[in-house]
C-alpha cells in the first residue's frame, strides 16, 4: 500500500499591528504625515484589518517600508529590496483581521508573491491568478514556504505594486 504524505507548511498572514499603525499616523516610513482620506465610494484594502473601507469612512494614507520593520523585528537586512510605498488604515484604531486565514479582502485577479529569506534577501516571485484550474494564494504560499529559506512572503497587487499584507513562517 502507498501512502502520500502531504506536508502542510504553517505560516502566519499578518496585518500592520495597531502600534504601528499609530507610529505611521505620527510619522510615516518616508518621514511625513498621513494624508487624510474620506474614501466615500469605500473598497480600499485596508493593511490594519485586512479588510475593505466603507462608503463615507474617513482613513489615512501613509508611507509604509514593510521589509524595514520587518528586519527592525528580526535582525534582517533588506538592502536594496527595502521600499516604502502607499498603504491605507483606519484612522481611529480597528479590531484588527477577523480571523486568522487568508483574508478574502486581499484576493485578487493577479496577484505577485514575493519570497524573502531570513537575511533580507529576495529570493523568487511568484505571479498568481485567479481562475478554475489555478492554484490559489494559499497553495501558491504552502509551495513557498516548502523552501527551508523562505522566512516571509509579501503578497503585492500586480496593477500598482502595492503591498497587502505580510505572511512569516511559524
Amino acid at each position: 500500500m502507498n501512502h502520500t504524505e502531504t506536508t502542510r507548511t504553517r505560516h502566519r498572514v499578518r496585518a500592520i499591528a495597531p502600534d504601528v499603525v499609530s507610529e505611521l499616523l505620527e510619522r510615516d516610513d518616508a518621514g511625513g504625515g498621513p494624508r487624510m482620506v474620506l474614501d466615500e465610494e469605500g473598497g480600499s484594502p485596508m493593511r490594519c484589518c485586512l479588510g475593505r473601507s466603507l462608503p463615507g469612512e474617513r482613513i489615512a494614507l501613509v508611507s509604509y517600508a514593510p521589509l524595514r520593520r520587518w528586519a527592525a523585528e528580526t535582525g534582517a537586512d533588506p538592502g536594496p529590496y527595502d521600499e516604502v510605498g502607499p498603504v491605507f488604515v483606519h484612522v481611529g484604531g480597528c479590531a484588527g483581521p477577523a480571523g486568522s486565514g487568508f483574508p478574502d479582502a486581499m484576493r485578487g485577479d493577479r496577484r505577485v508573491l514575493r519570497a524573502y529569506a531570513a537575511d533580507g534577501r529576495i529570493l523568487r516571485g511568484r505571479y498568481v491568478e485567479a481562475g478554475d484550474g489555478r492554484p490559489s494564494i494559499e497553495e501558491e504560499l504552502d509551495d513557498l514556504y516548502r523552501d527551508p529559506e523562505v522566512a516571509a512572503v509579501h503578497l503585492r497587487a500586480v496593477e500598482f505594486g502595492c503591498f497587502l499584507l505580510e505572511t512569516r513562517r511559524d
